[in-house]
Protein backbone atom coordinates (compact mmCIF):
# COMPACT_ATOMS: atom_id res chain seq x y z
CA UNK A 1 0.00 0.00 0.00
CA UNK A 2 1.38 3.41 -0.62
CA UNK A 3 2.23 5.77 1.75
CA UNK A 4 3.78 9.13 1.96
CA UNK A 5 5.70 8.72 5.23
CA UNK A 6 7.95 5.71 2.89
CA UNK A 7 8.10 8.29 0.57
CA UNK A 8 9.26 11.28 2.59
CA UNK A 9 11.55 9.18 4.73
CA UNK A 10 13.22 7.89 1.21
CA UNK A 11 13.89 11.56 0.74
CA UNK A 12 15.58 12.54 4.01
CA UNK A 13 18.29 9.70 3.61
CA UNK A 14 18.82 11.27 0.54
CA UNK A 15 19.64 14.51 1.59
CA UNK A 16 16.43 15.95 -0.47
CA UNK A 17 15.38 19.37 0.10
CA UNK A 18 11.42 18.98 -1.77
CA UNK A 19 8.99 15.95 -2.71
CA UNK A 20 6.84 16.99 -5.79
CA UNK A 21 4.02 14.46 -5.91
CA UNK A 22 1.02 14.60 -8.54
CA UNK A 23 -1.57 13.07 -9.89
CA UNK A 24 -0.30 12.13 -13.73
CA UNK A 25 3.17 13.25 -12.78
CA UNK A 26 4.22 10.98 -10.55
CA UNK A 27 7.24 11.22 -7.73
CA UNK A 28 10.04 13.61 -8.26
CA UNK A 29 12.55 14.68 -5.90
CA UNK A 30 14.86 18.18 -5.51
CA UNK A 31 18.42 16.82 -4.18
CA UNK A 32 20.88 19.41 -4.09
CA UNK A 33 18.93 21.65 -6.47
CA UNK A 34 18.17 19.19 -8.96
CA UNK A 35 15.25 17.47 -9.85
CA UNK A 36 15.22 13.42 -9.64
CA UNK A 37 12.80 10.79 -10.49
CA UNK A 38 11.78 8.42 -8.03
CA UNK A 39 12.56 4.65 -8.61
CA UNK A 40 9.05 3.50 -7.96
CA UNK A 41 5.57 4.89 -9.63
CA UNK A 42 2.29 5.22 -8.28
CA UNK A 43 -1.35 5.31 -9.78
CA UNK A 44 -2.98 8.10 -9.75
CA UNK A 45 -5.60 6.62 -7.22
CA UNK A 46 -2.48 6.15 -4.76
CA UNK A 47 -0.97 9.53 -5.41
CA UNK A 48 -4.24 11.33 -4.62
CA UNK A 49 -4.49 8.91 -1.32
CA UNK A 50 -0.82 9.81 -0.20
CA UNK A 51 -1.99 13.72 -0.53
CA UNK A 52 -5.53 13.81 1.52
CA UNK A 53 -3.96 11.19 4.24
CA UNK A 54 -0.90 14.39 5.12
CA UNK A 55 -4.66 16.71 5.26
CA UNK A 56 -6.41 17.57 8.70
CA UNK A 57 -10.03 18.23 8.07
CA UNK A 58 -9.71 21.64 7.93
CA UNK A 59 -7.22 21.46 4.79
CA UNK A 60 -9.38 19.02 3.33
CA UNK A 61 -12.41 21.52 3.21
CA UNK A 62 -10.20 23.63 1.32
CA UNK A 63 -9.06 21.09 -0.87
CA UNK A 64 -12.20 19.81 -1.99
CA UNK A 65 -13.19 23.47 -3.52
CA UNK A 66 -10.04 22.97 -5.47
CA UNK A 67 -8.59 25.45 -3.78
CA UNK A 68 -4.62 25.97 -2.79
CA UNK A 69 -3.62 24.89 0.51
CA UNK A 70 -0.54 25.66 2.26
CA UNK A 71 0.03 23.76 6.42
CA UNK A 72 2.65 21.19 8.01
CA UNK A 73 2.68 17.99 8.03
CA UNK A 74 4.42 16.50 11.31
CA UNK A 75 4.63 12.53 11.49
CA UNK A 76 7.51 10.76 13.58
CA UNK A 77 10.21 11.94 11.12
CA UNK A 78 9.34 15.48 11.55
CA UNK A 79 7.86 18.44 10.05
CA UNK A 80 6.60 19.40 6.41
CA UNK A 81 5.50 22.26 4.63
CA UNK A 82 3.14 21.75 1.83
CA UNK A 83 1.18 23.57 -0.69
CA UNK A 84 -1.64 21.20 -2.55
CA UNK A 85 -2.02 22.62 -5.93
CA UNK A 86 -3.89 21.76 -9.14
CA UNK A 87 -2.75 21.72 -12.29
CA UNK A 88 -4.72 20.90 -15.77
CA UNK A 89 -7.23 19.56 -13.14
CA UNK A 90 -5.05 17.16 -11.49
CA UNK A 91 -4.25 17.33 -7.90
CA UNK A 92 -0.32 17.75 -7.07
CA UNK A 93 1.47 18.49 -3.80
CA UNK A 94 4.89 20.80 -3.13
CA UNK A 95 6.38 19.40 -0.13
CA UNK A 96 9.26 21.30 1.43
CA UNK A 97 11.11 18.65 4.34
CA UNK A 98 12.49 20.92 7.63
CA UNK A 99 15.09 19.77 9.50
CA UNK A 100 13.81 20.03 13.23
CA UNK A 101 17.32 20.77 14.47
CA UNK A 102 18.19 24.61 14.15
CA UNK A 103 21.02 25.43 12.20
CA UNK A 104 23.93 27.52 13.97
CA UNK A 105 24.83 30.83 12.17
CA UNK A 106 28.36 29.29 11.96
CA UNK A 107 27.17 26.08 10.65
CA UNK A 108 25.46 27.66 7.99
CA UNK A 109 29.08 29.90 7.06
CA UNK A 110 26.97 33.05 7.07
CA UNK A 111 28.91 36.41 7.95
CA UNK A 112 29.41 37.43 11.52
CA UNK A 113 27.42 40.47 10.47
CA UNK A 114 24.40 38.49 11.06
CA UNK A 115 24.91 38.42 14.67
CA UNK A 116 25.03 41.96 15.08
CA UNK A 117 21.93 42.85 12.77
CA UNK A 118 20.22 39.71 15.23
CA UNK A 119 20.74 42.11 18.41
CA UNK A 120 19.63 45.62 17.16
CA UNK A 121 16.99 47.51 19.47
CA UNK A 122 14.59 48.16 16.60
CA UNK A 123 14.05 48.44 13.42
CA UNK A 124 13.46 46.03 9.68
CA UNK A 125 15.97 43.32 8.98
CA UNK A 126 14.79 41.76 5.29
CA UNK A 127 16.23 38.56 4.13
CA UNK A 128 15.72 37.99 0.35
CA UNK A 129 15.95 35.75 -2.14
CA UNK A 130 14.44 33.82 -4.89
CA UNK A 131 12.15 30.20 -3.66
CA UNK A 132 14.22 27.81 -2.15
CA UNK A 133 17.56 30.14 -1.11
CA UNK A 134 16.86 29.40 2.42
CA UNK A 135 15.44 32.74 3.74
CA UNK A 136 13.20 30.63 6.07
CA UNK A 137 16.61 28.74 7.48
CA UNK A 138 19.03 32.10 8.03
CA UNK A 139 15.40 33.65 9.80
CA UNK A 140 15.39 30.80 11.96
CA UNK A 141 19.25 30.72 13.10
CA UNK A 142 18.88 34.45 13.50
CA UNK A 143 15.89 33.87 15.64
CA UNK A 144 17.40 31.15 17.75
CA UNK A 145 20.37 33.35 18.26
CA UNK A 146 18.33 36.13 19.81
CA UNK A 147 16.43 33.68 22.21
CA UNK A 148 19.79 32.83 23.50
CA UNK A 149 21.08 35.83 23.90
CA UNK A 150 17.98 38.16 25.09
CA UNK A 151 15.81 38.49 27.38
CA UNK A 152 12.54 38.95 25.32
CA UNK A 153 9.57 38.61 24.21
CA UNK A 154 9.99 37.14 20.52
CA UNK A 155 6.26 36.85 18.30
CA UNK A 156 6.24 35.01 15.02
CA UNK A 157 3.56 35.17 12.54
CA UNK A 158 3.93 32.53 10.07
CA UNK A 159 1.76 30.60 7.16
CA UNK A 160 2.57 27.70 8.22
CA UNK A 161 5.06 27.28 10.90
CA UNK A 162 7.88 25.92 9.82
CA UNK A 163 10.59 25.77 12.54
CA UNK A 164 9.31 25.22 16.32
CA UNK A 165 11.93 27.17 18.21
CA UNK A 166 12.54 26.23 21.93
CA UNK A 167 12.49 28.73 24.92
CA UNK A 168 16.07 29.72 26.06
CA UNK A 169 16.64 33.20 27.15
CA UNK A 170 13.38 34.65 25.47
CA UNK A 171 9.62 33.92 25.56
CA UNK A 172 8.79 32.78 22.41
CA UNK A 173 4.90 32.69 20.87
CA UNK A 174 4.08 31.22 17.36
CA UNK A 175 0.97 31.89 15.65
CA UNK A 176 -0.05 30.00 12.32
CA UNK A 177 -2.21 31.47 9.97
CA UNK A 178 -5.54 29.61 9.80
CA UNK A 179 -4.57 27.99 13.06
CA UNK A 180 -4.39 30.27 15.82
CA UNK A 181 -5.18 33.43 13.52
CA UNK A 182 -7.91 33.87 10.90
CA UNK A 183 -5.37 35.47 8.44
CA UNK A 184 -2.42 38.05 8.39
CA UNK A 185 -4.11 41.13 8.53
CA UNK A 186 -5.96 40.43 11.91
CA UNK A 187 -2.61 38.61 13.14
CA UNK A 188 -0.65 42.29 12.26
CA UNK A 189 -3.06 44.20 14.05
CA UNK A 190 -3.15 42.44 17.09
CA UNK A 191 0.61 42.14 17.09
CA UNK A 192 0.73 45.53 19.14
CA UNK A 193 -1.12 44.47 22.12
CA UNK A 194 1.06 41.28 22.48
CA UNK A 195 4.01 43.24 23.80
CA UNK A 196 6.56 41.81 21.79
CA UNK A 197 10.06 43.12 21.37
CA UNK A 198 10.68 40.77 18.29
CA UNK A 199 8.81 39.80 15.49
CA UNK A 200 9.37 37.64 12.80
CA UNK A 201 6.37 38.29 9.80
CA UNK A 202 7.29 35.24 7.66
CA UNK A 203 6.45 36.71 4.53
CA UNK A 204 5.54 39.99 3.19
CA UNK A 205 2.98 38.94 0.56
CA UNK A 206 1.07 42.00 -0.27
CA UNK A 207 0.20 45.97 0.47
CA UNK A 208 -1.36 45.77 3.51
CA UNK A 209 1.03 43.07 5.32
CA UNK A 210 4.41 45.47 4.13
CA UNK A 211 2.14 48.49 5.16
CA UNK A 212 1.98 46.71 8.84
CA UNK A 213 5.59 45.27 8.59
CA UNK A 214 6.94 49.25 8.87
CA UNK A 215 4.21 50.74 11.21
CA UNK A 216 5.40 47.89 13.38
CA UNK A 217 9.03 48.50 12.93
CA UNK A 218 8.23 52.78 13.28
CA UNK A 219 6.65 51.56 16.91
CA UNK A 220 10.28 50.48 18.04
CA UNK A 221 9.86 46.49 17.03
CA UNK A 222 12.74 44.72 16.07
CA UNK A 223 11.08 43.02 12.92
CA UNK A 224 12.34 40.28 10.70
CA UNK A 225 10.45 39.22 7.61
CA UNK A 226 11.25 37.89 3.76
CA UNK A 227 10.63 38.99 0.11
CA UNK A 228 11.09 37.16 -3.31
CA UNK A 229 13.19 39.64 -4.53
CA UNK A 230 17.21 39.65 -5.68
CA UNK A 231 19.46 42.54 -3.96
CA UNK A 232 18.80 45.39 -2.24
CA UNK A 233 18.36 47.92 -4.81
CA UNK A 234 14.99 45.49 -6.16
CA UNK A 235 13.71 44.74 -2.74
CA UNK A 236 13.23 48.68 -2.28
CA UNK A 237 11.52 49.05 -5.24
CA UNK A 238 9.64 46.23 -4.68
CA UNK A 239 8.55 48.03 -1.63
CA UNK A 240 7.97 51.16 -2.97
CA UNK A 241 6.15 50.37 -6.37
CA UNK A 242 3.95 48.23 -4.36
CA UNK A 243 1.77 51.41 -2.95
CA UNK A 244 -0.07 53.34 -4.66
CA UNK A 245 1.82 56.64 -6.39
CA UNK A 246 0.33 59.53 -4.16
CA UNK A 247 2.03 57.25 -0.81
CA UNK A 248 5.15 56.65 -2.50
CA UNK A 249 7.44 59.69 -1.51
CA UNK A 250 5.80 59.07 2.30
CA UNK A 251 6.76 55.42 1.99
CA UNK A 252 10.40 56.02 1.07
CA UNK A 253 10.80 58.36 3.75
CA UNK A 254 9.22 55.60 6.10
CA UNK A 255 11.62 52.92 4.49
CA UNK A 256 14.67 54.54 5.00
CA UNK A 257 14.31 55.74 8.56
CA UNK A 258 13.52 51.57 9.72
CA UNK A 259 15.53 49.86 7.29
CA UNK A 260 18.64 47.94 9.04
CA UNK A 261 19.72 45.31 6.60
CA UNK A 262 18.53 43.24 3.52
CA UNK A 263 20.26 40.10 3.36
CA UNK A 264 19.93 38.42 -0.40
CA UNK A 265 21.18 34.65 -0.49
CA UNK A 266 21.03 32.30 -3.25
CA UNK A 267 22.29 28.35 -2.90
CA UNK A 268 24.60 26.89 -5.76
CA UNK A 269 25.83 23.40 -6.00
CA UNK A 270 29.17 23.43 -3.97
CA UNK A 271 32.18 23.04 -6.57
CA UNK A 272 32.94 18.84 -5.44
CA UNK A 273 28.79 18.07 -6.59
CA UNK A 274 28.06 16.91 -2.93
CA UNK A 275 25.25 20.07 -1.59
CA UNK A 276 24.85 23.66 -1.94
CA UNK A 277 26.73 26.59 -0.59
CA UNK A 278 25.11 30.08 -0.28
CA UNK A 279 25.94 32.78 -1.78
CA UNK A 280 24.85 35.70 0.57
CA UNK A 281 24.96 39.86 -0.36
CA UNK A 282 24.61 42.20 2.63
CA UNK A 283 23.49 45.82 2.64
CA UNK A 284 23.45 47.75 5.80
CA UNK A 285 21.34 50.93 5.64
CA UNK A 286 23.66 53.79 6.79
CA UNK A 287 22.89 57.29 6.16
CA UNK A 288 24.40 57.16 2.66
CA UNK A 289 22.02 54.50 1.66
CA UNK A 290 19.06 56.04 4.03
CA UNK A 291 19.83 59.15 1.89
CA UNK A 292 19.28 56.98 -1.15
CA UNK A 293 16.03 55.64 -0.01
CA UNK A 294 14.58 59.29 0.44
CA UNK A 295 15.39 60.66 -2.76
CA UNK A 296 14.46 57.82 -4.94
CA UNK A 297 18.14 56.94 -6.14
CA UNK A 298 18.05 52.70 -5.44
CA UNK A 299 19.90 52.61 -8.41
CA UNK A 300 23.22 53.76 -7.02
CA UNK A 301 22.88 51.61 -3.56
CA UNK A 302 25.31 48.86 -5.25
CA UNK A 303 27.87 51.49 -4.94
CA UNK A 304 27.67 52.20 -1.47
CA UNK A 305 27.65 47.98 -0.52
CA UNK A 306 30.71 47.94 -2.88
CA UNK A 307 32.61 50.71 -0.63
CA UNK A 308 30.99 49.37 2.89
CA UNK A 309 33.02 46.46 3.59
CA UNK A 310 33.74 47.86 7.20
CA UNK A 311 30.12 47.77 8.09
CA UNK A 312 29.91 44.78 7.31
CA UNK A 313 28.52 45.09 3.66
CA UNK A 314 29.09 42.90 0.56
CA UNK A 315 27.85 42.54 -2.61
CA UNK A 316 26.92 39.36 -4.28
CA UNK A 317 29.56 39.39 -7.02
CA UNK A 318 32.41 39.64 -4.35
CA UNK A 319 30.39 37.01 -2.12
CA UNK A 320 30.99 34.83 -5.41
CA UNK A 321 34.29 35.81 -5.57
CA UNK A 322 35.11 34.89 -2.39
CA UNK A 323 33.53 31.94 -2.90
CA UNK A 324 35.46 30.53 -6.02
CA UNK A 325 38.57 31.61 -4.36
CA UNK A 326 37.68 29.14 -1.03
CA UNK A 327 37.49 26.41 -3.60
CA UNK A 328 33.41 26.27 -2.72
CA UNK A 329 31.77 26.55 -6.06
CA UNK A 330 33.42 26.53 -9.65
CA UNK A 331 34.14 29.72 -11.76
CA UNK A 332 31.16 28.58 -14.14
CA UNK A 333 29.12 28.47 -11.51
CA UNK A 334 29.68 31.85 -10.25
CA UNK A 335 29.46 33.28 -13.72
CA UNK A 336 25.82 32.29 -14.25
CA UNK A 337 24.78 33.90 -10.86
CA UNK A 338 27.06 37.18 -10.69
CA UNK A 339 25.01 40.45 -11.52
CA UNK A 340 27.68 42.39 -12.88
CA UNK A 341 30.97 40.35 -14.85
CA UNK A 342 32.95 43.13 -14.96
CA UNK A 343 33.03 43.67 -11.19
CA UNK A 344 33.23 39.74 -10.16
CA UNK A 345 36.43 39.18 -12.33
CA UNK A 346 37.52 42.57 -10.77
CA UNK A 347 37.31 40.52 -6.95
CA UNK A 348 38.47 37.96 -8.63
CA UNK A 349 42.14 40.04 -8.83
Amino acid sequence: MANINDILNDARIKGCSDVHIGENTGITLRQDGKLIGFEQAFSNEEIKEMILSMCKDRILKIVEKHEDADFVYVNDLGRHRVNIYFQQGYMTAAIRIINEQIKTLEELNLPDVLHKLALLPRGLVLVTGPTGSGKSTTLAAMIDFISSMRNCHILTIEDPIEYVYKQKQALIHQREIGEDVKDFDMALRSAMREDPDVILVGEMRDYETISAVITLAETGHLVFSTLHTIGAAKTIDRIIDIFPQHKQAQVRTQLSGVLNAVITQTLLPHASGIGRVAAVEIMRANDAVRNLIRDNKGHQINSVIQTGKKEGMISLNHALANLVCEGKITLDTAKKCASDISEFKQYLQ
